[in-house]
């Protein structure tokens, strides 16, 4: 770690460490952190403690922000894992459901 690099608190450190034992690509890892951190502005606080409730707002505002499907989709993918894996509180995040994709016919 070089001095400009900042200091990683050690639940981020368990969460890539996470990831890093599931073999999981750089971008995913990196979209999950950032998925997390996105969360982390939202509450102004640490997320550890996040509850269903502030989960559920936090989907309702990417919607009302007006987020694609396939990046809400990203963002709750990335709650997931953090919650589910990294603090193995599964139930917090079980009402949170990726949204469907409208899938677009090439035009002919």
């Amino acid at each position: 770690m070089t001095s400009s690099t900042q200091s990683v608190t050690p639940l981020r450190q368990r969460m890539i460490d996470d990831r890093r034992m599931r073999k999981s690509a750089d971008k995913t890892q990196s979209d999950d952190l950032c998925s997390v951190g996105r969360f982390a502005g939202f509450l102004g606080r640490r997320t550890d403690i996040a509850t269903v409730e502030e989960l559920l707002r936090y989907q309702l505002h990417l919607v009302d922000h007006g987020i694609s499907p396939i990046s809400l989709n990203a963002a709750i993918s990335g709650l997931k894992f953090f919650f589910d894996i990294t603090l193995d509180r599964g139930e917090l995040i079980a009402k949170t459901q990726p949204v469907r994709v409208p899938h677009k016919l090439p035009v002919v």
